[in-house]
């Protein structure tokens, strides 16, 4: 389906028996979502009845496009009545701490449902680190947030991730594997030994390299606290602006790492749903120097 596109109505139909004929594979709590959105416009009206009638000759546009909301302050990807989709800026926690409750990911995404709806409730199904940026998914029932937390492993296809790291990645594809500890201050490190800590695989592309630094796309097989952080460490190439594992420079003023894309099948239709999110200031020191 193209971004926006319009249809004409060849036959009287109502509105959301239309669009599931517009949609084709997609569920009806799905158009029902698009609509509630403010998503549908008929003949340049926006609707939101799903029982309108539609009458021979009309012209119906379905915008896909999300403008961020006025009162939200961080980009929804995509949002149906089961899932919402952010695209997490640097800097922000996930979920809230003792020193910091409200500037959190979780707190700004409730705020933003319950605007809407004040008995909606969302509910986190998977982190970042505050000093990453990209794709994080919320569930907006318990149900599906169970479904997926119980199942993450086999329903996550794909997490990607670009991270921009010091030095020359010479090798071109590889996989990094150890058992992940914490020190008593937090600390994530590797070990070699079998069992000793919980299991980590980490597969990485170089995209492309410079004399001082290397864009990799990372590929997570599992989901520890801070792996990818100390695999590329222990690897010896440091993320940028990662002091805490070994980064010597800090060439765009944040951590060089942004969770890139997120490939999930459904829980319950078992349609494959891909999200991404681009960050164009990881290539900027790379292109300067090339």
């Amino acid at each position: 389906m193209k971004r926006n596109p319009e249809f004409s109505v060849s036959a009287e139909d109502t509105l959301l028996a239309f669009l599931l004929k517009c949609f084709h594979n997609k569920s009806r709590n799905y158009a029902k979502g698009v609509l509630k959105r403010g998503q549908v416009s008929i003949d340049g009206k926006v609707c939101t009845d799903y029982a309108r009638k539609l009458r021979v000759g009309q012209t119906v546009k379905i915008s896909m496009d999300k403008a961020v909301p006025k009162d939200m302050k961080i980009p929804v990807l995509y949002e149906d009545d089961e899932l919402i989709v952010i695209n997490k800026p640097a800097g922000m926690l996930a979920i809230s701490t003792d020193k910091e409750k409200e500037n959190t990911a979780y707190h700004i995404v409730t705020d933003y449902i319950k605007a809407k709806a004040k008995h909606e409730r969302v509910f986190i199904v998977h982190r970042l680190d505050r000093e990453t940026s990209g794709i994080m998914l919320f569930a907006k029932n318990e149900k599906m947030k169970r479904a997926l937390q119980d199942n993450w492993d086999d329903l996550a296809i794909r997490r990607g991730y670009s991270a921009l790291v010091e030095g020359v990645v010479l090798k071109k594809d590889g996989r990094i594997s150890s058992w992940l500890k914490q020190t008593k201050t937090l600390l994530t490190y590797s070990s070699q030994q079998k069992g000793d800590g919980k299991l980590a695989i980490t597969d990485f592309h170089t995209v492309v390299t410079s004399a001082d630094y290397s864009l990799l796309d990372i590929s997570l097989q599992t989901g520890r606290k801070n792996q990818i952080r100390v695999h590329l460490s222990d690897m010896g190439h440091p993320i940028a602006g990662d002091k805490k594992y070994g980064a010597k420079t800090d060439p765009i003023g944040r951590l060089g790492l942004h969770a890139s894309e997120l490939i999930i099948k459904h829980p319950f239709s078992g349609e494959q749903l891909r999200f991404e999110s681009k960050l164009d200031i990881l290539k900027k020191p790379l292109l300067d120097t090339l």
